[in-house]
């Protein structure tokens, strides 16, 4: 009889194969954080620009789906005038901001990287927080609004309403899941799918388009009786703009894309000779991306705002008439027939569906980029299977707190893109004043007050906005500080790099014990060497022949969690032999450098520390948020986490 197999054997080898496709490529999505678990062909090339335009593209091009009725509802007859508000916004406005934005954080990172770097230690880190968490409610209401409207567009349709009636939430649910499915198959696969589902929809829309312009030119009086009860409504052309610029803020959903745009510019193909730090290519192909997005959807917005105001009763684009939320559909089916409208509404829904890819990706890119670099979130969150599940996980329980409904998403959504918006033309301000180009700076600013402006009028009209993009901070910053919490005492620094005078203190103590004096940066004078030495070698019984260097770390920004620790030495006082630490908390750098000592030595150094008083949980605090506090007891800590034989753990005395 054959010998079996250890109990669990199965199972765990199962598990093991489960955990390396999980963490498969962690995020190298910016091709310049790859994980520990990323292999050498985790990065992929990069794509050409315009398929990657058509990542974007399925979300910023399927608002056609809902935006002319969005308009129509907001501005009435007045609709193709705000619509042409909308555009100039879009072309003179956010289109210059978000060029600007490729050229000064072109990883990914979006105007949030522009704006970190005004602001240093844990108010940098706090405000980085809060828009994460407005990209965070961009992007996830993104996902579960798109999906929401498809799912829409499938129970309204003419031929499947009676079966799938009441059944929103449910194939919303569905629909989410599939997109989720996609992003766990591989990103490449999501590009792909992009482009085939944007070529498709913006083909038929030329369709609609065209038949509907033929319509209004075959009924001439269309135009002039439009023309008329405009007049008769709003009087001269100065009112009819200022009317159009009240109601702007409503039609906001018209600008997204722009953030996902720069979002998912690490997977645009460079040149050959671009670097990390100066990706020109990468830089170009986003302009051209960006520029071309917007001019194509411009022409579409304007024409589709004036066919639907001219062709569809008004009463049709109010809650239950036929053209609420899809008016273009409502074309469709009114003047191309059953069959042809029904293959817009699959094409419609498709796009709907996967516009929440281009979310998903800028979820992907950007999160990873900022949680783990701050110690706030686990190792796998660099990977981007897990963060799949996790995103897709947040978007069920929106769509199931808001019951799938599209209206009531729709404050959320608009509050996100605005502040995104807002923030990303005043980084851009900054950025132009501080290189003193005057022209530029004065423009910027002009088109920030505008979008600050639309960010207050929206949230003054729909505070639900508001709340839920502070739902998302909360649950962010929470989540982040548990997380940075749970990873206090790991060893955080990435690499250790000492100068030359430090190599030599190291190899000379290497023929002896290496001992190390842990002491704070005060006056450095010769008094406090002197007495800090006599005071280590009473308290631990050293002999006066014993070698003894001295160690100081100055904390820079506690608020950091990562970072590569260089070591300098110095000799003081013509006989103190000192090596100067600068990390984001000392533990950890003193922590760091013994193993770094121990593994270039072969030898297990030993380090003195004095007891430090106060009271151990404000001493911890002071560690969590200064990076000092109880300094011994937490470098032990360190080193217990990061080399788990004793045998081979450097060793820590305290007197």
């Amino acid at each position: 009889m054959a010998a079996s197999a250890p109990a669990g054997s199965g199972s765990g080898s199962a598990r093991h194969r489960l955990r390396a496709w999980m963490l498969e490529g962690l995020t190298d999505m910016a091709k310049r954080h790859p994980g520990p678990h990323a292999g050498p062909q985790s990065a992929h090339k990069g794509q050409r620009w315009w398929r990657v335009m058509c990542l974007t593209g399925v979300d910023y091009f399927s608002t056609l789906g809902y935006q002319p009725g969005i308009a129509a509802l907001a501005a009435g007859l007045l609709s193709p005038v705000a619509t042409v508000v909308l555009v100039v916004v879009t072309l003179a406005g956010a289109l210059p901001v978000y060029r600007r934005v490729a050229e000064e954080s072109p990883h990914g990172q979006g105007s949030i990287a522009m704006l970190e770097r005004l602001l240093s230690f844990w108010k940098g880190k706090l405000f980085v927080l809060a828009l994460l968490g407005f990209a965070a409610t961009d992007f996830l209401i993104t996902i579960t609004l798109s999906a929401a409207d498809a799912a829409t567009h499938l129970v309204e349709n003419p031929h499947v309403s009676g079966v799938l009636h009441n059944q929103q939430v449910v194939i919303t649910l569905i629909l989410v899941a599939l997109l989720g499915a996609v992003f766990l198959k591989g990103f490449l696969e999501a590009i792909g799918v992009a482009v085939a589902l944007v070529g498709l929809y913006l083909g038929l829309n030329v369709v609609v388009v065209v038949a509907a312009l033929w319509h209004v030119l075959a009924a001439p009086h269309v135009v002039t009786d439009w023309s008329r009860a405009l007049i008769t409504e709003h009087g001269s052309p100065l009112a009819m703009v200022g009317v159009a610029l009240l109601v702007f803020p409503k039609l906001a959903l018209g600008l997204s894309g722009f953030e996902t745009g720069v979002a998912v510019m690490p997977h645009i193909e460079g040149d050959p000779t671009d670097t990390e730090e100066r990706p020109t290519g990468r830089i170009r192909g986003a302009k051209k991306l960006l520029t071309s997005a917007a001019v194509i959807m411009s022409v579409f917005l304007i024409i589709t705002s004036l066919v639907t105001t001219l062709l569809i009763p008004e009463a049709e684009f109010k809650p239950g008439g036929s053209a609420n939320g899809r008016a273009l559909a409502y074309l469709a089916h009114e003047y191309l027939g059953s069959a042809f409208g029904t293959v817009y509404d699959l094409s419609t829904i498709a796009i709907l569906w996967f516009a929440g890819a281009s979310a998903m990706a800028g979820l992907l890119n950007l999160m990873p980029q900022y949680l783990p670099r701050y110690g706030m979130a686990p190792h796998w969150a660099r990977a981007v299977r897990p963060m799949v599940l996790v995103f897709t996980a947040v978007a069920f329980l929106v769509t199931w707190l808001f019951d799938a409904d599209v209206d009531a998403q729709g404050g959320a959504y608009a509050t996100g893109v605005l502040v995104l918006i807002s923030s990303a033309a005043i980084a851009v301000t900054i950025a132009a004043r501080r290189a003193g180009e005057r022209g530029w700076t004065i423009g910027f600013a002009v088109v920030s007050v505008v979008f600050l402006y639309t960010t207050v009028a929206n949230v003054i009209e729909r505070p639900d906005g508001v709340k839920i993009g502070a739902c998302f901070i909360a649950g962010i910053v929470l989540l982040s500080f548990l997380s940075r919490l749970a990873r206090a005492f790991e060893l955080r620094v990435t690499s250790v790099a000492l100068d030359g005078m430090a190599e030599r203190f190291i190899r000379d103590a290497a023929h002896r014990k290496i001992r190390f004096i842990a002491k704070e940066p005060d006056r450095r004078d010769v008094t406090e060497y002197r007495d800090k030495l006599q005071q280590i070698r009473a308290d631990n019984d050293l002999p006066p022949s014993d070698d003894l260097i001295f160690v100081e770390v100055t904390v820079a920004d506690p608020s950091e969690f990562e970072s590569e620790l260089r070591v300098r030495g110095e000799v003081l006082h013509g006989r103190y032999r000192v090596l100067c630490l600068e990390s984001s908390a000392i533990s950890n750098a003193l922590a760091a450098l013994l193993l770094h000592v121990r593994d270039e030595t072969g030898e297990r150094p030993h380090i003195y520390f004095e007891w430090t008083e106060g009271n151990p949980f404000a001493q911890f605090l002071r560690y969590f948020l200064f990076g000092q506090g109880e300094v011994a007891p937490v470098t032990r800590e360190v080193l217990r986490g990061a080399e788990p034989d004793r045998e081979r753990r450097p060793r820590v005395h305290v007197g």
